[in-house]
């Protein structure tokens, strides 16, 4: 259809192009000045065409990442179906003696799309295939509602965390993680996973949003509503404490230290305070407050244990189902670089992680309605605090959990308060890049997180 050199050229050509566009590459607000091909395969050389490659990338403002990119080919009259409204997907059109072939994302061609995980998984037959377009580094495919394959977009040398941590997991017997039924590894560098697809499975994101509108259209306590959220919230912290007694137990532990960490948390703070969109005036907060939090953090003696964690731990990296929650999505946070992904901390970073979410959950529920009433501020600070309080019970009482907390109360509290301030940091720096509108709600974490005027 096409010779594999004048592929080559024509991605180099027009990949820049097409990247920038990718939610998942993250190159939509940097210019790419370079590309060049690590290889290029052709797994099916006809009509349709699929090339696969792995391409290098490198940024005007610094930075090279690898981007895995399966390359569809069809004749460009007619356009196929799958194609309409799907501009976002193109690639580039290859004038041809026998009619122009048209490039694109294959994953989007229902047929290429099983060709893709024939290259993981040669022997299981699909028959029915819908791409699911997720905001992260990677895309996924859903075969026969039966089996999910999550290709990795950007990838880096070495094991993937989503497919090692969820491996061993399932290996020791810890059954709230989806084991990997099929892997794609290429020169120790893993680029694709299949694993079961859980028909029925709700988001936790979607379930505490769900609760938060039923608090604000009944204006009763949460615990008077029908769909109070905190027995789910409850049996999340049971998971969540779960999670890491099982990865301290495969990975093992080592004392914590409090004064790294806060070290690495005030430098977090030094790049977003001094950011230029921090600069503008509605945006300031005062990084010396939470400087001051931090360095009385720091000389903590007792911090508990440091383990490998999750990372990025939120309401929408967990399902319920009806066996209970399951933990997705091992990949730190997308934001930072891969060397502060942080899949070795203190579980109470996970912790704060999850209590952030709540945050969003209460906050992003007020957008919905009058926000100048303040009986529903009130009813979404009970429903906030009750869905806290529900979690760390569960959290805390799991059996195992206090051995890799600070023995003291007021030590892990003071401990978790900076890691949730660290996290809002992080979520000021993220609105303030990509929704401007939001930072009114990291910014209010962080003011409350904060001891009083005075206090230490």
């Amino acid at each position: 259809m096409i010779d594999p050199g004048t592929l080559a050229a024509v991605l180099v050509d027009h990949l820049p192009e097409h990247l920038a566009r990718q939610r998942w590459s993250g190159a939509h607000e940097r210019e790419i000045t370079g590309i060049s091909l690590r290889w290029l395969e052709l797994p099916e050389p006809g009509e349709p065409l699929l090339a696969w490659t792995l391409v290098d990338a490198t940024f005007a403002d610094g930075g090279e990442p690898t981007y895995q990119v399966f390359v569809g080919g069809r004749r460009a009259e007619p356009l196929p179906d799958f194609l309409h409204g799907k501009e976002r997907e193109l690639i580039g059109v290859v004038p041809d003696a026998s009619g122009d072939i048209v490039l694109y994302d294959a994953l989007v061609d229902p047929d290429l799309a099983i060709a893709v995980l024939h290259l993981v998984a040669p022997d299981v037959e699909v028959e029915v295939r819908r791409p699911l377009v997720l905001e992260h580094s990677n895309s996924s495919i859903v075969f026969d509602e039966a089996s999910i394959l999550k290709i990795f977009r950007k990838v880096e040398p070495g094991p993937n965390p989503d497919v090692e941590i969820t491996r061993v997991l399932s290996e020791s017997g810890y059954d709230r993680v989806l084991p990997p039924l099929a892997e794609l590894r290429r020169d120790g560098t893993d680029l694709a996973v299949l694993r079961e697809f859980l028909v029925g499975a709700t988001e936790g994101w979607q379930l505490a949003r769900t609760s938060v509108r039923d608090v604000l259209a009944s204006r009763l306590p949460p615990e008077e509503c029908g769909g109070d959220f905190a027995p789910d919230a409850e049996r999340l912290g049971v998971t969540v404490a779960g999670l890491h007694v099982a990865m301290a137990a495969a990975w093992g532990s080592r004392a914590g230290d409090a004064g790294r960490w806060t070290t690495e948390m005030a430098s977090h703070l030094d790049e977003v305070s001094a950011s230029e969109a921090a600069s503008i005036d509605r945006f300031t907060f005062d990084p010396a407050a939470v400087r001051k939090h931090l360095a009385a953090v720091a000389s903590q003696g007792d911090a508990g244990r440091e383990i490998r964690i999750h990372g990025d731990l939120h309401l929408a990296q967990v399902i319920q189902v009806d066996a209970g929650w399951m933990v997705l999505d091992f990949e730190g946070e997308p934001a930072r670089i891969p060397e502060g992904r942080f899949t070795s901390s203190s579980p109470l970073r996970d912790v704060a992680g999850m209590l952030r979410s709540l945050h969003y959950a209460a906050a992003s529920g007020l957008a919905e309605w009058d926000e100048g009433d303040q009986a529903l501020l009130d009813l979404l600070a009970a429903w906030e605090e009750r869905s806290r309080t529900a979690f760390l019970e569960g959290y805390y009482g799991h059996h195992g959990i206090a051995e890799l907390l600070p023995s003291s109360a007021d030590d892990r509290d003071a401990l978790l308060a900076a890691f949730e301030l660290d996290k809002a940091v992080y979520e000021l720096g993220y609105e303030l890049g990509h929704r401007p509108d939001k930072v009114s709600i990291p910014l209010e974490g962080i003011s409350r997180l904060l001891p009083p005027e005075g206090d230490a």
